[in-house]
């Protein structure tokens, strides 16, 4: 046997192990490592034919299943390590010359190498992932409360039809005291189509009421107002829900963190559902997410200014906006108001959903997993991951909707409790109707429409009539288009979906 065919046999035992035991005659050896590698291979097959995408990826967010990866990686990396190093000796390569047992040794070597790496890698990632999901699902306080049950696998939802999750962007850091939530959106997810309807809400919306009976009602029964700042400033707007609840636990019996709860339950209030988790994202943290999946493209509309000083510029047309330009373009008021970033925002949102294919996930997965354990607080119970996630993927090739309720739609300063709720529940219903698009729905009237949802995601109590107005306040004009809008709509040139 010559160099060439020592090497060739070599290289398909890395694919087929045990050939090379057969062409040396170790048939015994030989055909039980084929035997394995077949029972593997059809282990493997059955359990990808058995099973779809999304619950294969939901029950890769299981910790027992990621550790038993972790294991499985480093053994059968060395497994395979040592199938080409035994395969190299059975081959005997002494016989060879000397420049062929060099030449064949140094390849042997690189190949054993080599055949480690995709088990180590995968090892890898699931260590990542593991230690990613521990870090930012981790148990929510429940002070009082019995803990979270384990979802049945029959039925994860519970009996109910759509999950509502509360997403919110905060920028708080060392400069600043408490939580202020400046981007408030509700994805509200149909379980079964994946269809989705995200609620805009501005952080400006003044005169927030608090669902009757709870601790925030009973102390601001006219809902939240509070004495001007020092310089003339209002402290009592929807984005300073979480951070007063959180400074004032006598108003809760001293109960400490109560801020993302009395938020969930207020936002759910408003619309007329109930809020089952939220996830709190840190604005800057989620530049370096951008960053992780190597920028998103986005239609910039005009030249957009932010910096202190107006120092910074994003200018306009289509381009790939790294992290930071991707969040001053969300986030600048310069020159602009609350809705306008509103918008923006809603772009940004889009260009992710629509652009963080699945292959750049992959080869970027260590940088997005660091980025996303820096970022986000959330109080989604880790055992619901397994079915998050495959819902999560049904959303991305669903029907998403936006309604953003801001001017002329609704009056900030003067809101219309029963109209938010009215254009809430009609965008529900509307996402229900698979086959047409949601944005050719008819405008909502000041008619009075069916109640809002009913069933485990509505909310809690009698009615959700609006609490008494303050004599003073006018209703909000009535728009004339349909507020519930595509995603993107608006966003300049669509990017296709991965």
């Amino acid at each position: 046997m010559n160099a060439g065919a020592v090497l060739g046999w070599l290289a398909l035992a890395a694919l087929a192990p045990g050939a090379a035991h057969l062409r040396a005659g170790w048939r015994k050896t030989g055909l039980a490592l084929i035997s394995c590698y077949a029972a593997l291979l059809l282990a493997v097959l059955a359990v990808g034919l058995t099973n779809d995408l999304g619950n294969l990826a939901g029950s890769l967010t299981d910790d027992s299943w990621l550790l038993a990866i972790v294991i499985g990686g480093i053994v059968l990396g060395l497994a395979w390590f040592a199938l080409i190093v035994h395969s190299f000796v059975v081959l005997r390569p002494g016989r060879l010359t000397q420049t062929g047992q060099i030449l064949t040794g140094t390849v042997a070597g690189l190949l054993a190498v080599i055949v480690v790496l995709p088990f180590a890698l995968t090892a890898q990632f699931a260590q990542t992932s593991r230690q990613a999901i521990q870090d930012i699902f981790q148990a929510p306080e429940n002070e009082g409360q019995p803990p979270v049950a384990e979802p049945k696998p029959e039925d994860p939802w519970a009996g109910r039809e759509r999950v509502n999750i509360l997403l919110l962007g905060g920028d708080a850091d060392d400069n600043r005291t408490g939580v202020r939530t400046d981007s408030m959106n509700l994805a509200s997810v149909d379980v079964k189509t994946g269809n989705t309807v995200l609620f805009s809400l501005p952080r400006n919306l003044e005169d927030v009421r608090f669902r009757p009976g709870t601790p925030m009602a009973r102390h601001f029964p006219n809902g939240f107002d509070l004495p001007k700042d020092a310089n003339g400033g209002s402290s009592d707007l929807l984005n300073s829900v979480w951070e007063y609840a959180d400074a004032h636990p006598e108003i809760f019996g001293g109960k400490q963190h109560q801020g993302p709860k009395v938020l969930m339950d207020t936002i759910g209030y408003t619309l007329g559902l109930k809020v089952d988790w939220y996830a709190l994202v840190n604005m800057w943290g989620f530049a370096r997410l951008i960053d992780a999946i190597g920028g998103v493209t986005i239609t910039v509309e005009q030249d957009v200014v932010f910096g202190k000083y107006n120092e910074g510029l994003v200018k306009a047309g289509t381009r790939k906006l790294k992290g930071a330009d991707a969040m001053w373009y969300a986030r600048s008021r310069t020159y602009s108001d609350d809705y306008t970033r509103m918008h923006r925002q809603r772009c940004v949102l889009g260009a992710i959903l629509d652009q963080a294919a699945p292959a750049t996930v992959l080869t970027r997965f260590n940088q997005i997993a660091l980025a996303t354990k820096e970022l986000i607080r959330t109080d989604i119970p880790q055992t619901m991951l397994k079915h998050l996630v495959p819902l999560a993927l049904k959303v991305k090739n669903a029907e998403v909707s936006s309604v953003q309720f801001v001017p002329p739609l609704i009056s900030t300063g003067y809101p219309d409790w029963e109209k938010i709720r009215d254009i809430a529940d009609k965008a529900i219903r509307d996402s229900k109707r698979t086959k047409a698009p949601v944005a050719a729905s008819a405008a909502p009237t000041s008619a009075p429409t069916s109640a809002p949802t009913s069933g485990p995601t509505s909310a809690a109590g009698p009615s959700v009539s609006p609490s008494p107005k303050k004599t003073t306040k006018k209703p909000a004009p009535e728009a004339a288009d349909d507020p519930t809008k595509g995603l993107t709509e608006g966003c300049g040139p669509a990017t296709p979906k991965s």
